[in-house]
Order: C-alpha cells, then sequence, then structure tokens
C-alpha cells in the first residue's frame, strides 16, 4: 500500500492534534510517521463533521489530513465491514475503519479497546 502502515482512528487524531498523553504515548510507542500513516473516509467525516467546529480547529484538522492519504470505502472494505457487523455487533463506523485496516493490511492505531480488540482479532485471522 504505498508505504502505509498504519490506519489512524478518528480519536487518536483528536489525541494527536490536541497533545493528549495516551494518543501521543501510543504514537511514540509504535513509531508513527505520518508519511506513513492514512485514515479512513469516516474518520475525515467523523473529523470534519462535528457540530460547533471552530475555524481554528477545522484548519488544524484539514492541516493534519493533509499529511495522510484518506481510503475511501470500496467494494472489499464494504463487504468486509458488513461481514464484521454481523459476527460482532460493533457500531458501523467501527466496523467501516476496522475493515479498511484488514482489507489494506494496515495496523490500526485507536485508543477505543472495542476497536482495539477487533482489530486484533482480525489480525489473528489473516
Amino acid at each position: 500500500m504505498n508505504g502505509a502502515k498504519w490506519l489512524l482512528d478518528t480519536n487518536v487524531v483528536i489525541g494527536l492534534l490536541k497533545k493528549q498523553s495516551a494518543a501521543v504515548a501510543l504514537a511514540e510507542a509504535q513509531h508513527l510517521e505520518l508519511s506513513q500513516a492514512v485514515v479512513s473516509q469516516i474518520t475525515r467525516m467523523e473529523l470534519l463533521g462535528f457540530s460547533n467546529l471552530a475555524k481554528e480547529e477545522e484548519a488544524a484538522i484539514l492541516e493534519f489530513l493533509q499529511n495522510c492519504r484518506t481510503l475511501f470505502v470500496d467494494e472489499a472494505v464494504e463487504r468486509q465491514a458488513i461481514q464484521l457487523r454481523r459476527t460482532s455487533q460493533c457500531k458501523l463506523p467501527d466496523a467501516i475503519i476496522a475493515a479498511t485496516a484488514q482489507v489494506h493490511q494496515l495496523t490500526l492505531l485507536t485508543l477505543d479497546q472495542r476497536l482495539e480488540k477487533l482489530a486484533v482479532q482480525l489480525k489473528n485471522t489473516q
């Protein structure tokens, strides 16, 4: 996947932008390089879809997203997300994000323990 290694979940992007210790520690533990990170189309929509998003927050998000390629939902991701949703009963956005990581063989970086558990299960089935 053109040098990409990591798929960043929405909570990680927010944490990095706000310099939250949990997100920074996760990024450091993974030796995260933004040049090798991508985001899902869902993460992009979640980040930019917050109500009452201040102009400076939107600018910071857009600047961050310019450094990360966006992976869009294609047929393979759709099929995998449907399967995940049926078997794990996770929320649809989480299923799409996890499916995107699995289909593109990326490590999912998330602070959501349920999503992390799902990602580990998926990785173990590959």
